[in-house]
């Protein structure tokens, strides 16, 4: 497979940018494959996402690192630059619903996502089988109410110690306390439904039914200490009717939230999703 190096830029929108940017590749050989860009005019923001042949440009990713930073410090970027050899390092946390854990695998197994996934954790044994078949460590680090702390901690423990560039809340039914929500920021995602907050709660898809909605979905975001308010990285729907029963939801919903959360953590995977405040750049 061919080798790239991507780089991602944020920076305030100026005149240049991208004559210096690609005039810089292009001065040291290097083969642009894939460009993206985007200014937002209402916050004078500039974004930007480029695709470089690793071959052509004939130098290792620090020494080019090295050589781009002056650049950035004059147009006051936010930027990095990654190596496709690197594979993404993944932690997936599931409870007792599969249908989330169970796509991510198949996918990770067919080659569409491009990582490594490090270890399952989850707060019960259900899927233990599941993933050890696969070949996958799993953890178990149960969560009660009166020890959720020392839980949390192991879960820390954990992902640092499998050195996880990504955590994955594959339906994983339990609140990440503030601390892991500053600790890992723009590295955590998580899938939920889209009736929050109108049907927050238990059965949410049952009580969506009761008010006859027309529409369901799923939503995939970036984790912050406020609950499902994170950046929203891929929404999906699915048109119901009132011919469809609670039960035709629920298995409706499970097939947006497994897309969703596999196109979400596709794009960050691939360095397409740029992070604004609240808000995200997606180069999709």
């Amino acid at each position: 497979m061919s080798h790239y190096y991507r780089l991602v830029v944020s920076c305030p929108d100026r005149v240049g940018i991208v004559s210096r940017v690609s005039g810089f590749i292009a001065g040291h050989g290097g083969s642009i494959t894939e460009a993206s860009q985007h200014s937002d005019l209402e916050t004078g923001r500039f974004f930007m996402r480029y695709v470089i042949l690793a071959d052509s440009i004939g130098m290792p990713p620090e020494t080019l690192r090295e050589a781009f930073a002056p650049i950035a410090e004059a147009f006051d970027m936010t930027w990095a630059l990654t190596d496709t050899r690197n594979r993404p390092r993944v932690v997936l946390m599931v409870s007792k619903e599969s249908h989330c854990l169970v796509d991510l695998l198949y996918r990770w197994t067919a080659g569409e996502l491009d990582c490594d996934i490090a270890a399952v954790i989850s707060n019960h044994e259900t899927m233990r089988g599941l993933v050890e078949w696969h070949g996958i460590a799993y953890h178990h680090v149960p969560v009660s109410p009166d020890e959720k702390q020392v839980a949390f901690d192991e879960v820390v423990r954990l992902v640092d110690e499998v050195r996880a560039d990504c955590v994955v809340l594959a339906r994983y039914m339990q609140i990440l306390p503030q601390s892991i929500c500053e600790r890992y920021a723009g590295r955590v995602i998580n899938i939920h439904h889209s009736f929050l907050p109108s049907f927050a709660g238990a059965k949410p898809y049952h009580q969506a039914y009761e008010r006859g909605v027309k529409l369901i979905g799923a939503t995939c975001h970036y984790v912050t200490e406020e609950l499902d308010a994170g950046p929203i990285i891929e929404q999906d729907i699915h048109r119901v009717t009132h011919c469809h029963t609670p039960g035709d939801l629920v298995r409706f919903g499970r097939d947006v939230e497994k897309s969703v959360l596999a196109r979400g953590l596709r794009w960050h995977l691939e360095d397409r999703v740029l992070i604004h405040g609240n808000k995200t750049v997606v180069f999709a």
